[in-house]
């Protein structure tokens, strides 16, 4: 410890002051505190001494402080010259109070090291002792180990002599157990047939069949070999026994196969046996199927959720087994050969092909029994388990076609109920349709009043759009959650837009308007046996439907059903406008067919008359009565269905007009030349330029879809025909006057049905001026007279 106190630095002691020498105490100890903290890794204290130099000072000068050539003179002439008192004072501070640091650190460093070197003198004193002792007990044990050793020599020159006998005594007995196991094979594998233990047997003559074939050459060897061989080739023959017999289990025959191929059996023969086997089976299995489809167009057996059931719990999954058996046997092997694995795997692919065709071919014939379009729940569940039951059995065999047809049938089954609740759909319109002429049919029959079309038409309306909503809720068990082949994209897509939006709902529409469309394709001058009123009835719902059904219906499919658009849809503009189209043509067929039949009365009634000796006109006719009545309740039905319409502004008169024939100024220009030698003029030019500048009238124009229009179409086909027979007569005085009358009467009454009063008048004027031209002698009424025949009647 006496060094201790010599490293010490008093508070006091001037280091680095002006005076000191260059070798001065100072110097040395400051340069030994930088060495001491650089050794220790401390900041090195030159750093801070460093503070108090000029900027840009040469470190390693004379003026540096702790650098090889620090110069004591140098530095304090340097710090006299550029410093002042308060600076010098300042770096006097800062100095002792640097060293007064480097004085704590130091005593800091100087304890620890110590601590250490205590600590260590006292670790090599006691290694001292602990090493002296264990080399005490090292020689200890090295003098053991030369007594074991020479113990251990002594043991074995004594046993070296009888080593060598136990050795070959052992080989020998070694030998003798084979020899007595070769000797006693053919009565053990003998024992081992009789108590049916043929595994057991196999293994025995597989462990010594290598060795009697590497010493057939022996006599003793041959003898053995020739009875094992005996044995062995009636226990494979007992083994194909069982092979072959029908009460055999799926294990048992694994087992066989087994032996059979340990035994060296040719595999492909093993093989063709297997399958053979399962074939029988099998079939078996289909004919038990079979049966439960009951006779040909009888009703089945079970429903088809049962049918399904047994097929897959019973055939799909022996066949399941057989497959999983068979490729344990023959593909699956730890010693397998290529092409037997390939010979294996092409048989089991075709024999696995065959049979499910066949179980494929009693499925789709139960499911075509499936009339029913009701709940078609237990269908759903059925193609559902069908489908699981396939894919396990593909996953098996992926090379075969099942999974495939499997799915095709699925397909094909869900398009059969498609197509037939379409027909269902058709079939139920078509009752709606029947109902409706019934509704139409019995009133008149019964001489009561006609029904309401407007509620008929909403009630038919209503009755197919619910029955279309309940098409679409049993479709759509198709495609719920837990049905594992909705959410496959070979099926999802395809069902969705082509199955249920473009097969049911929109061949639906299109099926209503093609219907409609064949009631417009009747002939005869009735319309055929199609009644009117059902005509402006489908007309009507055919424009309902343009303007919201097909909308709605096409919206709550897309909805339901999820319908992806990048699948080719008719789109919703098309349908709306076939639907007008047929809408158009339906109300124009109904407007001719209601022309037509007026048509005929007048026709009739015209055709019928002897117009040249008729007797002076007292009353209007009846069949312009019928004709007003006729048209009148026409009116009424149409209003039912169809808006007003717009009209032309009538004029107050309406009612009250006189033609041209009873007009005197006409009367005179017009016809006179009939009666009157001296005409200057010929009557029919006079006519033609007048018409010339009459407005052209299109009998039979596309109708609006309104009241006013219809009824102007009807009135001027009747009118126009009207117009036709009168030009194919001739006239006495009093028929003209008759044609006069009534054409005043129906004047009275149809100007307010059309949408503009004088087309009638106009028509009208043409009847009677056609009338009078083709009268021998034309004397018209008078207009009072005419007024108080048509008051009259």
């Amino acid at each position: 410890c006496s060094p201790l106190p010599s490293l010490w630095l008093s508070p006091g002691e001037d280091v680095g002051c002006p005076g000191g020498s260059p070798a001065g105490p100072g110097r040395g100890r400051l340069g030994a505190a930088g060495r001491e903290a650089a050794a220790y890794g401390l900041p090195d204290p030159a750093g801070e001494a460093r503070g108090g130099l000029a900027p840009g000072e040469d470190f390693g000068g004379p003026t540096d402080i702790n650098g090889a050539h620090f110069d004591p003179e140098v530095f304090l002439t340097k710090l006299r010259k550029e410093c002042s008192l308060a600076q010098l004072m300042d770096c006097e501070t800062d100095m002792v109070k640097q060293i007064r640091s480097l004085d704590s650190d130091m005593q800091t460093l100087v304890y620890e090291n110590y601590n250490k070197f205590i600590s260590a003198t006292d670790t090599i004193r006691k290694m001292k002792n602990d090493f002296k002792k264990m080399e005490d007990e090292m020689d200890c044990l090295a003098a053991n180990m030369a007594v074991i050793t020479e113990f251990s020599a002594r043991i074995s020159s004594t046993l070296q002599d009888q080593h060598e006998q136990i050795t070959k005594l052992s080989g020998v007995h070694t030998l003798l157990r084979k020899l007595q196991f070769l000797f006693e094979l053919p009565a053990r594998l003998t024992k081992c047939v009789e108590l049916e233990a043929y595994g057991q047997a196999v293994r025995y003559y597989s462990k010594a069949r290598s060795i009697l074939h590497q010493y057939q050459h022996m006599p003793s060897f041959q003898g053995i070999q020739d009875d094992c061989q005996k044995i062995m080739a009636n226990l494979a023959q007992k083994l194909r026994e069982k092979f072959r017999d029908g009460g055999s289990g799926a294990k048992d025959l694994a087992e066989c196969v087994e032996l059979l191929l340990q035994l060296d059996e040719p595999a492909e023969e093993l093989c063709d046996e297997f399958l053979s086997h399962a074939r029988c089976r099998l079939e078996a299995e289909l004919e038990t199927l079979e049966t439960e489809l009951g006779q040909p167009g009888g009703a089945p057996i079970t429903d088809i959720l049962e049918f399904i059931d047994r097929g897959c719990n019973i055939f799909v999954s022996n066949m399941c087994l057989v497959i999983a058996s068979y490729q344990e046997l023959f593909v699956s092997r730890e010693d397998k050969v290529q092409d037997i694995t390939r010979m294996a795997q092409d048989k089991l692919v075709a024999f696995v092909n065959c049979l499910m065709e066949t179980y494929f071919s009693l499925v789709e014939r139960r499911i075509q029994l499936e009339k029913g379009v009701g709940d078609n729940s237990l269908l759903v569940r059925a193609l559902d388990r069908f489908h699981r039951r396939l894919q396990a059995l593909a996953k098996l065999l992926p090379a075969s076609n099942v999974a495939a047809e499997g799915t095709e049938i699925v397909v094909r089954a869900t398009k059969e109920r498609i197509r037939q609740y379409l027909l269902a759909l058709q079939n139920f319109y078509q009752d709606c349709l029947t109902d409706v002429r019934q509704s139409l049919a019995a009133p008149r029959l019964a001489g009561k009043e006609s029904p309401n079309l407007a509620e008929l038409l909403g009630n038919m309306s209503a009755s197919v759009l619910n029955q279309i909503k309940s098409v679409l809720a049993y479709v759509h068990l198709f495609t719920a959650k837990d049905i594992t082949f909705s959410n496959k994209p070979y099926f999802k897509g395809e069902f969705c837009s082509q199955g249920v939006r473009e097969g049911l709902i929109v061949g639906f529409i299109k099926s209503i308007c093609q219907t409609a469309r064949q009631f417009c394709e009747t002939t005869g001058d009735k319309g055929g046996s199609t009644p009117p009123t059902l005509l402006l009835l489908l007309s009507r719902l055919c424009l309902d439907y343009e303007t919201s059904t097909i909308s709605y219906i096409l919206t709550l499919t897309d909805e339901q059903f999820l319908v992806q658009d990048h699948t080719p849809i008719t789109p919703v503009t098309s349908l709306c406008a076939e639907a007008r189209e047929t809408a158009q043509r339906l109300l124009n067929h109904y407007v001719k067919v209601q022309g037509l039949i007026i048509s005929q009365m007048l026709r009739k009634s015209v055709e019928t008359r002897d117009w040249v000796n008729t007797i002076e006109p007292r009353n209007v006719r009846a069949v312009m009565k019928r004709v007003v009545e006729d048209t009148t309740s026409i009116d009424v039905q149409v209003g039912l269905l169809y808006e007003e319409g717009i009209r032309k502004a009538q004029s107050s008169d309406s009612s009250k007009r006189t033609f041209s024939v009873y007009s005197s100024s006409r009367q005179q220009s017009r016809y006179a030349p009939s009666y009157t030698p001296s005409a200057p003029l010929d009557t029919n030019l006079l006519s033609n330029i007048q018409k010339l500048f009459s407005e052209r009238i299109d009998i039979f124009s596309p109708v609006e879809f309104n009241k006013v229009s219809v009824l102007t179409g009807i009135i001027k086909i009747s009118l126009k025909t009207f117009l036709e027979c009168v030009r194919l007569r001739t006239f006495g005085r009093y028929g003209l006057q008759q044609i006069q009358v009534d054409c005043y009467y129906l004047q009275l009454y149809l100007w307010r049905f059309v949408c503009d009063e004088n087309l009638v008048h106009f028509l009208l004027d043409e009847i009677v001026g056609s009338t009078a031209h083709r009268c021998l002698d034309p004397v018209p009424m008078e207009q009072s007279v005419i007024e108080v025949i048509c008051e009259r009647g």
